[in-house]
């Protein structure tokens, strides 16, 4: 009678752990396994959006540069540029197919020996974005299938594609028609000075702790420009395009009363027509080498002459 009810316990109890079995502690129950790609290490060779470009239309671009290898299945190693190291990483599996590590969250597309492809996500609040944030597909190659089945270097395959340049030509094309539309330059805007009475300082936007990547100082560039001997003391801090020709469309002037707008937007495009046309070599920002309208913010400063 004992020996029945024990077997009927340990038979509620094996269902039971049966039962408690799920994705979440069972990596044999997911979609995919890292367990076959222990080991390899994999480099990104293309990260791109949806339609298959490297950029948006406002001028982001992706840019592939992950190295990484499956330590376990619970642990993924990823290069640091900074320690010059392959740092551990706890690889979290969270739903479906979306895992975590290195703060980042990743839906996995694709898992074999010669390559990996990973959807990178924005997850708020346990919602994944439904927007630009969650448009980001990255392919991973491991270095052998590189070297030694396409004969190549990771850095030839993250090269952008031909459409890219493409879609640059086309983009710029319909930004260079008017003096008011723009979108980001790759290599942003650059103000030569031709004269010691003036210098201009190139700001970086770049601050980890509000996840403001390298890719802001592309995208919003903000300069400091400063003439001495100027006609009066002022100091304004303008929204531009500079064009593709090198020349300055003062936009708006931030900070000052609506009321006032409009005549502060005629002083400082004379001081761009005047001072900032004659007094640097404005050379225009680019993409892929090719030369487009590009919005600016920059501080302009100038100082007035001093009678003894």
């Amino acid at each position: 009678m004992i020996k029945n009810i024990l077997r009927f316990f340990f038979i509620v109890l094996m269902l039971s752990a049966c039962n408690s079995r799920s994705k979440k502690n069972d990596a044999t129950l997911r979609d995919f396994s890292f367990a076959p790609v222990k080991g390899i290490r994999y480099e990104e060779v293309k990260r791109r959006f949806s339609d298959n470009l490297s950029f948006n239309k406002d001028g982001f671009m992706q840019e592939p540069s992950w190295i990484i290898e499956v330590a376990a299945e619970d642990t993924m190693m990823a290069w640091s540029p900074q320690k010059q190291i392959m740092q551990k990483f706890y690889l979290q599996y969270d739903h479906g197919n979306v895992y975590n590590f290195a703060e980042e969250f990743f839906k996995v597309k694709h898992i074999s020996k010669d390559s990996l492809v990973f959807q990178r996500i924005q997850v708020d609040g346990k919602v994944i974005a439904d927007d630009i944030r969650s448009d980001v597909n990255m392919t991973f190659y491991a270095q052998t299938y590189i070297k030694n089945k396409l004969k190549t270097t990771a850095s030839v395959l993250q090269r952008p594609a031909k459409a890219d340049t493409l879609f640059i030509k086309a983009r710029s094309a319909v930004v260079n028609r008017t003096d008011t539309a723009a979108f980001a330059a790759r290599v942003p805007v650059q103000f030569i000075p031709k004269s010691k009475i003036v210098k201009v300082e190139k700001f970086s936007s770049v601050d980890k702790l509000q996840k403001r990547t390298s890719a802001y100082d592309y995208m919003f560039p903000k300069y400091r420009i400063e003439i001495q001997r100027a006609y009066k003391d002022f100091a304004y801090e303008c929204l531009a395009v500079v064009d593709y020709t090198g020349n300055m469309k003062i936009l708006t002037v931030n900070g000052v009363l609506p009321e006032a707008a409009e005549g502060k937007k005629r002083m400082m495009q004379g001081v761009a027509d005047i001072y900032i046309r004659n007094l640097f070599n404005v050379i225009p920002g680019t993409t892929l080498g090719i030369p487009h309208n590009s919005e600016i913010t920059v501080m302009i400063v100038g100082k007035e002459i001093k009678s003894p």
